[in-house]
């Protein structure tokens, strides 16, 4: 075992289940805004209070360090580890503004990052640092035997996609993950499979 290794995250040859939950929707979710650290909005919260309890299961779970993520695994009874590596991407100066400000505003640089996988100059993430941040949290979790459940943000969730799947970079637009729903991936020791895209989750509401 490697040297500050958890021993519930060692393999044993079984098949391991990782369930995706994509976090509840936000003010900035609504807006179509670049989201910042911002909270759920009061509609998914109370939501949120009528589901069942995704806890039951004892898997274990991690959670983004963003407000959104915490309240959504808080409100489904998740004993949760924090982990940094599911926080949404840095989008720099155009975090908490409107797609359509960005558009109004500088809309030659949107277009670059939509084009660019290595573009940073919003001064935030590349959509590549984005995608290798979710390779090797994915390789990190293919270790265990154990179900795991990670409730981070659509950005992640699709990235996590893009990168089981081992498609272009430009498919990651080309996915849609909507609040509270789940991706499934298993392993088998050898690599991960997809097998679910955005279910929604059991009680969630349907937009």
């Amino acid at each position: 075992m490697a040297a500050g290794q958890d021993p519930r995250d060692t393999h044993d040859g079984s098949t391991s289940r990782l369930s995706l939950i994509c976090q509840g929707a936000s003010p900035a979710t609504r807006a179509a805004a670049f989201p910042d650290d911002g909270p759920l909005e009061e509609k998914t919260l109370a939501a949120l209070r009528g589901m069942p309890a995704v806890g039951r299961h004892r898997a274990r779970a991690w959670v983004s360090p963003m407000q959104a993520a915490r309240q959504t695994a808080e409100a489904l009874a998740l004993a949760i580890d924090e982990d940094r590596d599911l926080r949404d991407p840095d989008y720099g100066r155009w975090a908490g503004r409107t797609l359509a400000a960005v558009v109004e505003d500088e809309p030659a640089m949107l277009a670059q990052w939509l084009a660019d996988p290595q573009f940073s100059g919003h001064g935030g993430e590349s959509l590549d640092l984005l995608l290798e941040r979710a390779r090797k949290w994915l390789g990190r979790r293919g270790r265990s035997s154990r179900r795991t459940i990670a409730v981070t943000n659509a950005a992640v969730v699709r990235a996590m996609v893009v990168e089981v799947l081992g498609a272009p970079v430009q498919a990651f637009w080309r996915i849609d993950i909507a609040p509270l729903t789940v991706t499934e991936l298993r392993h088998d020791g050898r690599r991960w499979t997809l097998r679910c895209c955005g279910r929604p989750l059991e009680g969630a509401p349907v937009d």
